[in-house]
């Protein structure tokens, strides 16, 4: 069915102007150029991710240690059910300790909280630290959850020590909550065209001009163990034990 299906999707979505154009469409719109910027230190890693975005994860998240000194939040496009199933196969996967989220639960590090289906989830400061909630406001981009609420909420948060990462998906979800990040300090990583599935959400960042990076999957966990070592101690590659 993967074989099947992924030809089509990424005809149909470079149709919509979306992925990689057919033989004979008009050659993609140039990417402008990556700035050279400030690299704070980074409190928060946020991710949004959609079409190809388990895979993507599964890749992704084992690779992290999990002496990670930071959280990591996750909005995956998903219906409710699913997103617990997926979190349960990551965490089994991982170093990483990774959950649903719920109301009330606080993004520490060494652990990652992935949206429930269904529900927003945005983090707010509560009594002088940092809780995570989850909301059905109306959906963004026919998506709940959305990217672009978590965005939104880590700069509101954390201010310039946001490291978002846009992975691979259909759509430009995301896209807004990144010129947010880019726009109050934060840093931007986006999944190349090469290793997405769909370089919509991803592409769609990295066209505006918010993107810091563009990383292939597989390389991505080491771009962001780079960035978290900028003022800080360096954590230790590789899938540490809990």
């Amino acid at each position: 069915m993967r074989a099947e299906l992924i030809p089509k999707i990424k005809a149909l979505c470079a149709r919509a102007g979306l992925g990689e154009p057919d033989t004979g469409a008009a050659p993609p719109v140039p990417r402008p150029p990556l700035r050279r910027r400030p690299q704070p230190r980074v409190d928060v890693v946020a991710i949004g991710v959609s079409t190809g975005g388990p895979n993507a994860l599964a890749r992704l998240l084992p690779a992290l240690p999990g002496t990670l000194p930071v959280p990591v939040l996750i909005v995956q496009h998903m219906p409710p059910m699913f997103t617990r199933i997926l979190a349960e196969r990551l965490d089994a996967a991982s170093a990483l300790r990774v959950v649903e989220a719920a109301d009330g639960d606080v993004p520490e590090p060494g652990g990652a909280w992935i949206a429930p289906g269904g529900r927003h989830m945005i983090v707010e400061q509560v009594d002088g630290r940092y809780e995570i909630r989850t909301n059905e406001d109306p959906p963004e981009h026919s998506c709940r959850p959305a990217v672009d609420p978590l965005f939104r909420s880590v700069v509101r948060c954390y201010g310039p020590h946001v490291l978002a990462v846009v992975l691979t998906g259909m759509g430009s979800d995301g896209s807004d909550g990144a010129r947010d990040v880019y726009e109050a300090g934060g840093q931007v990583l986006v999944q190349d065209e090469g290793s997405s599935v769909v370089w919509g959400m991803p592409g769609s960042v990295a066209r505006a001009g918010y993107a810091d990076a563009i990383v292939p999957i597989e390389e991505m966990h080491g771009e962001i163990l780079a960035r978290l070592s900028i003022g800080r101690g360096a954590p230790a590659v590789g899938g540490a034990s809990r």
